[in-house]
């Protein structure tokens, strides 16, 4: 069951909230996200903190992509044209700032009509059509979850009526060649791993039906392609969402947030020496 509410209590479960309200941690003390969880391992943990104590100021890619997501979906703020050549002036500026205020999207015209197309391809493919059937599941629901202590949190694009757990990304290449650097460049496999953590937690998915990824390239005819990560993927991702978890642990307990490891000697990429072996 989901449950509604402004802000969500200390109580482990799914709730129907705003993606500002997921975003700023209603956790007292904080909790750690699977997004937060790559930056501890392919970072450090100083990289971490000062992200938390930073929020990344608004972009405007941003809002594209939750303009795609609001399309595909049928969950988000609400998308407004503004129908101006210039964004520069005094007056459209004024206009998409307060469009922003009210918590809408202010688009091009070219950018809206983007994003209807790209919606209107991915309904065009069988597999992800079926997966992303409207009515067929629910959009945009938050977990927060207590893991031996630490608070965890998740934020599913799409959970089915069946346990499933579709993840929508739009990409620059959906090529099925393409996509295991894109995956492991942006970590993927961890982030899956981590929401299947959060299903299995709240017992609100099918341990046998794995999350799966529909990419969608950005550029005309809008490829989709879906997919899933392997057992070696996942077994990978699991690995690092464990060691993610103890550094975040240990650094609460003893409030210290390090850099890099020191490195005084470094060899070159193994395909350089394998070249020159």
């Amino acid at each position: 069951m989901t449950a509604t509410t402004e802000a969500p209590a200390v109580t482990p479960g799914v709730y129907d909230i705003s993606a500002e309200l997921y975003h700023s941690d209603p956790i007292p003390g904080g909790s750690l996200s699977s997004t937060g969880a790559r930056t501890l391992t392919s970072k450090c943990p100083a990289a971490f903190k000062y992200q938390l104590d930073n929020p990344e100021p608004y972009k405007q890619v941003f809002e594209f992509g939750t303009a795609a997501h609001k399309l595909v979906l049928d969950d988000g703020p609400d998308l407004v044209l503004v129908d101006a050549e210039r964004w520069d002036t005094k007056a459209v500026k004024a206009e998409v700032a307060a469009i922003r205020a009210e918590g809408k999207i202010p688009l091009k015209r070219a950018a809206l009509e983007q994003v209807h197309a790209m919606a209107a391809a991915l309904r065009q493919h069988p597999e992800a059509a079926e997966l992303l059937e409207p009515g067929s599941g629910v959009a945009e629901q938050s977990l927060f979850w207590n893991d031996n202590g630490i608070w965890r949190r998740a934020r599913f694009d799409w959970l089915s009526d069946n346990g499933q757990i579709v993840d929508y990304k739009t990409t620059r290449s959906a090529n099925p060649i393409d996509l295991p650097k894109t995956i492991h460049d942006c970590g993927y496999h961890q982030q899956q791993e981590w929401y299947l953590d959060g299903g299995i937690a709240l017992d609100i998915v099918d341990p046998e039906r794995p999350l799966q990824f529909v990419f969608q390239e950005k550029e005309p005819p809008y490829l989709v392609t879906v997919t899933t990560c392997d057992a070696t993927a996942r077994g990978i991702g699991r690995h690092l969402n464990d060691r993610a978890l103890y550094t975040y642990a240990h650094c609460l307990e003893t409030g210290e947030w390090p850099g890099y490891l020191e490195a005084p000697l470094r060899p070159l990429p193994a395909w350089v020496e394998r070249q020159y072996a």
